[in-house]
């Protein structure tokens, strides 16, 4: 019979794989490389979750045992996108993965977090990464200090989340435009 309680649920059992509290998430992570787990960590904005995201975290759950997912809180994405992001705040963002099976553990990377917080933290067997997150000196030190590997993924699909925003706002701003007209 299947294990299925906490993380290993069936249900997306929001309570048990959301980690916020850093302490836990690191006693959490401790216990299982005590067993043997091969613990994965990732992260982004999952703003507008779209295929791209699924497939991604699909392929960084096949890495290794435990998927553990950083997102970026609302003030992160605001400080590096723009004021009229993210689109989904943050507490949607978290839940929508918690419904995704290979995604195991769950918790938020807060912006006033220094560099690399979680990495330092959980000291993952993985960081599962894309091509534009890290240059090669920072995956070099990541994996000197934090991580046994980087592994670079490329993009999952050709649209990005930003894009997919300034097309629905070109759109709007179209419509807009053409009543104006009338």
């Amino acid at each position: 019979m299947p294990i299925d309680f906490g993380y290993f649920s069936l249900d997306s059992n929001f309570s048990s794989r959301f980690y916020p509290d850093y302490e836990i998430l690191q006693k959490q992570v401790n216990h299982l490389k005590g067993v043997g787990a091969k613990i994965v960590l990732t992260s982004g904005s999952f703003d507008l979750f779209h295929i791209g995201h699924a497939l991604y975290l699909e392929k960084a759950k096949q890495c290794g045992d435990i998927l553990i997912v950083g997102v970026d809180d609302d003030d992160k994405i605001r400080a590096r996108k723009g004021d009229g992001r993210p689109v989904n705040p943050q507490i949607e963002r978290l839940q929508i993965l918690s419904h995704l099976r290979y995604v195991d553990i769950i918790t938020l990377k807060y912006g006033k977090d220094p560099k690399w917080e979680l990495i330092k933290l959980i000291k993952p067997d993985l960081l599962v990464a894309t091509v534009d997150n890290y240059t090669s000196e920072e995956i070099s030190e990541l994996e000197q200090s934090y991580c046994s590997e980087v592994v670079v993924l490329t993009r999952q699909a050709e649209t990005s989340t930003s894009a997919k925003v300034r097309k629905m706002n070109l759109k709007n701003a179209k419509n807009i435009s053409d009543k104006d007209i009338v």
